[in-house]
Formats: C-alpha cells, sequence, structure tokens
C-alpha cells in the first residue's frame, strides 16, 4: 500500500484541467490495451486487466478513455466489473463513430441508428445512467484528420446530450475547421487526435484549443503501435535518471497545460513507470533537446 499511497501523490503535481466539467487530474489511464491483440476479444488475462485498473485508481487516476469498440465490449465490461460502482470524481470517456468487423477491422459508424445503438452500448456495458462524455471518432481518413461534413453526426449525439444520456461531447481524429463547426453546434470540451515527441502536425492547434480552455487528449502518447525510439529521447532519459517514455510524457506534461494523458498500459509495472512522469521535471536543455526530435 506504501508504493500506491506514493503514486497519488506523485500524480497530483502534473496539475489538473477541466473536462466535462470538472478538474481532473492531467494524467490519466487509457483503457484500450485491456483488449486481446490488435485491441479485440478477450485479454489472455482478464484479472490483470481488473487488477491495472483498481491500481490506477487507487493512485488517484480520475480520468479513463475507453470505448465501447474496444474488443468491442470488452474493456467497458472489464472497466464495470472492477470499478462499479464508480468513486465520486470519477470521469469515463468513451467514443462513438465506429465498429469492428469480425475481421477485426475498424468501419465507420456514423447513422442516427449507429450512434444512438453506440450511446445505448456502452450505457449498459459501463453501468450508467448516462456517460460523462463521448469523443465522436472521425473516419474520414483512419490514418489522421481529414476534412468533412460533422453536422450529421454531431447533431445526433447532441440531441442524446438533450435527453440526458450524454454529459458532455468532444471529437476524435478531427481538423481545426471541424472543431470551430462543431462549436456551432455544441459545446466541444475536448479534442483527441494523435500527438507526441515526433508527431508533432497538432502544434498550433493544441495552442489555440488551451486559449479557448478545451483540453486536448493525445492519443498514441507514446507512439502506439509504434513505440517512440530515438537517440536523442534515450539520453535525455539516461542523463534525467529516467525512462525514455516517462520523459516522453513528461515533455507532454510541459508542453502545454491543456494536455491530459491517458498512457495505456495492461502491466501493473508499466502502470507505476507511467505514473510517475509526474513528477520528472524537465530542464530547459533538455525540453530544447527533444522538441527538436519533432522538427527533424
Amino acid at each position: 500500500m506504501t508504493a500506491i499511497t506514493a503514486i497519488t501523490a506523485d500524480i497530483a503535481q502534473a496539475g489538473t484541467f477541466p473536462l466535462g466539467g470538472r478538474k481532473v487530474k492531467r494524467l490519466g489511464y487509457g483503457a484500450m490495451q485491456l483488449a486481446g491483440p490488435g485491441v479485440f476479444g478477450p485479454p489472455k488475462d482478464r484479472a490483470a486487466a481488473v487488477a491495472v485498473l483498481r491500481a490506477a485508481v487507487a493512485a488517484g487516476v480520475d480520468h479513463i478513455d475507453t470505448s465501447d469498440f474496444y474488443g468491442p465490449h470488452v474493456t467497458n465490461q472489464i472497466i464495470r466489473e472492477a470499478l462499479h460502482p464508480y468513486p465520486d470524481g470519477l470521469v469515463i470517456v468513451t467514443k462513438v463513430g465506429a465498429t469492428r468487423g469480425a475481421d477485426a477491422s475498424w468501419n465507420p459508424a456514423f447513422s442516427a441508428a449507429d450512434l444512438t445503438r453506440a450511446v445505448h452500448d456502452n450505457l449498459r456495458n459501463l453501468g450508467v445512467d448516462a456517460l460523462d462524455v463521448v469523443n465522436l471518432r472521425l473516419m474520414f481518413d483512419v490514418h489522421g484528420p481529414a476534412e468533412g461534413s460533422i453536422e450529421a453526426p454531431l447533431t445526433v449525439l447532441a440531441d442524446l446530450q438533450r435527453q440526458g444520456l450524454i454529459r458532455r461531447i468532444g471529437l476524435s481524429n478531427a481538423t481545426p475547421r471541424q472543431v470551430a463547426g462543431g462549436r456551432r453546434i455544441t459545446d466541444i470540451v475536448c479534442v483527441q487526435n494523435q500527438y507526441n515527441l515526433a508527431h508533432r502536425g497538432d502544434d498550433a492547434f493544441i495552442d489555440d484549443l488551451a486559449a479557448a480552455g478545451i483540453a486536448y487528449v493525445p492519443f498514441f502518447p507514446l507512439g502506439g503501435f509504434s513505440p517512440l525510439q530515438s537517440d536523442t529521447l534515450s539520453a535525455v532519459a539516461a542523463g534525467l535518471g529516467a525512462t525514455p517514455m516517462q520523459v516522453a510524457l513528461a515533455w507532454l506534461l510541459r508542453r502545454s497545460p491543456n494536455i491530459l494523458l491517458i498512457p495505456g498500459t495492461s502491466s501493473l509495472g508499466h502502470l507505476r513507470e507511467n505514473l510517475a512522469a509526474a513528477t520528472l521535471a524537465l530542464p530547459d536543455e533538455a525540453m530544447a533537446a527533444l522538441d527538436r526530435i519533432g522538427a527533424a
């Protein structure tokens, strides 16, 4: 219990930022890796997945990212098993806008029927009456943000919000133009795009969102399916007595105050390593060296 208590004190050092009407700690947890290989099917060790979730919350994590198309249904069912009834202050953020094929493919699901079904699936599998935050995952290009009208699907979610099934709405894989258009339909409380030390396309976008008080939640903060690898990153980490992944997370925390992190893992050891990044202070010269990775 001593180690968990220490981590609780540590992650508070990362500060907080508003999300869905509540202030959450900037270091959260992403549940995607709790599903099977390729985010499909059940995990090899369900008890271990439950243990990681409980350890994350015991360590002070109050922001969990998930989706009912992880598995599908697997991660939400594990979250419910591990944490329901949910502690006060825990914000669970989910995503809609895609379905999984029998071959594990990721397929767009933007119709009113698709989105309504997805919201009800999330409600049922999480065991809640209303979803804290629902991100509309845009699928105009599965490899990254691409322009396309989001008026129709976002209007469906806004209607479900008026019915009381959704508290707040965000966007995932979105462009600045889509966020601006979305804000004319409903409040957008967060944007979830790919961003990390080496993938820096959203630099100006992050700054604009910070000025508007909107959270930015980078997915694949550690590189995702292709983990970050850099001689500079390794050298900075060695000089600070930290791991490269801790340095990559600490860089994101310092990059902008509106960045909320959701590193995922199915390992208790990696969970503790990730959360310890909250205490890692990066000197200016380290930040400058790390900034050059994305510019290379």
